[in-house]
């Protein structure tokens, strides 16, 4: 019924084996493995950095076209930033010119 018949796993080794050193075929197919993914890693930064470049670049750009109204309305208000806000009370428009006058 059952049979002592077992199938071996491995083959048995009559003399130890010793290690092979590659072959120059072998060694430059590795050599040309490494190049080509150290480029594709290097073309994968680069796109990288461009798509973080353009998408900086719109930022600034829509950032500029949202602050030229409030640049335009800044030089017309005056040079007093807090009173331009709200925060410190404006000052009379006489006053610049006597300060002026009573510096000289």
């Amino acid at each position: 019924m059952a049979s002592t018949n077992q199938p071996q796993l491995a083959r048995t080794v009559a003399a130890p084996q010793h290690y092979a050193p590659p072959s120059t075929r072998e060694i430059r197919a590795q050599t040309v493995h490494r190049l080509l993914i150290g480029l594709a890693g290097l073309a994968g930064m680069l796109l990288l950095v461009s798509l973080a470049n353009i998408i900086m670049n719109r930022a600034q750009q829509a950032d500029g076209d949202m602050r030229a109204p409030q640049e335009v309305n800044s030089a017309k208000a005056g040079s007093d930033p807090l009173a331009d806000i709200g925060v410190a009370p404006a000052a009379a428009p006489s006053e610049p010119n006597a300060t002026a006058k009573a510096a000289h």
